[in-house]
């Protein structure tokens, strides 16, 4: 595929892993910041990442950072959005880009969990635009969700999939835009049932993480879940559904235990406690671990 001309908004945690993609396969990039303190550090931030990875760190000079909407997208071929999960400031955001961008650029939003249809709701022109949703570090994470709404023409998703995949990515199709797409629905379901154990005092959050790390979470970067049902047997899989279904927790908003973490401030490792507490050399062994497990399964797939 030949080198396009990508725009990101938003050069956070996602918005610079997402243009060091781009950036590393080739691509021009440009990235918008508004914040001049912010603006300055993105480079910075992208040779650091190259450095850890072992990788040129000449690929960051392909992004540019930018202080204007406009400058981000004029020419842009392919514009991705990654900004806070707000949907006023999202279709706002759009609005301007349609007015900025080229007609054939390809529109994409990375919210990880608010439907595309409805940010998109604004376009003159929907049938560009769809949801690109990457896993934090888009870097090291393969997958890419590609989320279609009702009006997404299928020459762009074909178009959006094959640079995806030219830069080294996974990307699925989701064919209905429901909330959360696939990756966000199963994971939360999880989440979900495993803060009701905590909850109704089967267990404690370590005794959580523990069971999963140690048992069916070492199957599921080679054996997804309905690979292992096939391979236990459907019939297995109904006779457990029969007995454990009825007794999960079908709370339809969120549970009490979480609503009380966050109302008493226990935010997680950037607060010191959530579930559990965390002092900050815990907190950075945590991320060290994880990130060195991620490079080494990007090292050796899969892919």
């Amino acid at each position: 595929m030949t080198h396009q001309h990508i725009g990101i908004i938003g050069a956070g945690l996602m918005g610079h892993g997402i243009a060091q993609v781009f950036a590393v396969a080739g691509h021009r990039v440009d990235i918008h910041e508004p914040d001049p303190d912010r603006r300055s550090r993105i480079l910075d931030h992208v040779r650091g990442n190259l450095r850890e990875l072992g990788q040129d760190v000449a690929a960051a000079d392909r992004i540019h950072p930018r202080g204007t909407l406009e400058d981000t997208v004029g020419q842009a071929d392919v514009v991705i959005e990654a900004v806070p999960e707000d949907l006023d400031l999202k279709q706002r955001i759009f609005t301007a880009v349609e007015a900025a961008a080229p007609p054939h650029a390809l529109l994409a939003s990375n919210t990880s969990v608010i439907p595309i249809t409805r940010i998109m709701e604004p376009l003159r022109d929907r049938t560009r635009a769809m949801g690109t949703h990457w896993w934090n570090p888009p870097y090291l994470i393969p997958l890419v969700e590609v989320i279609q709404t009702p009006d997404t023409g299928e020459a762009a998703i074909a178009a959006m999939t094959d640079l995806l995949t030219s830069v080294g990515k996974m990307p699925v199709r989701v064919r209905k835009d429901v909330p959360g797409f696939i990756g966000n629905r199963l994971q939360h379901a999880l989440w979900r049932e495993a803060i009701a154990l905590v909850q109704n005092g089967v267990c404690d959050a370590q005794t959580i993480d523990t069971v999963v790390k140690a048992s069916f979470g070492r199957r599921l970067a080679v054996l997804g879940p309905l690979e292992n049902a096939d391979l236990v047997g459907t019939d297995l899989t109904l006779a457990v559904h029969e007995h454990v279904l009825p007794d999960l927790d079908r709370t339809p908003g969120p549970l009490p235990l979480l609503r009380e973490l966050v109302a008493s401030g226990r935010l997680g490792m950037k607060a010191g406690g959530g579930f559990q507490s965390w002092t900050e050399a815990q907190r950075s062994e945590v991320h060290a671990r994880l990130a060195a497990h991620l490079q080494r399964l990007d090292d050796s797939g899969p892919r």
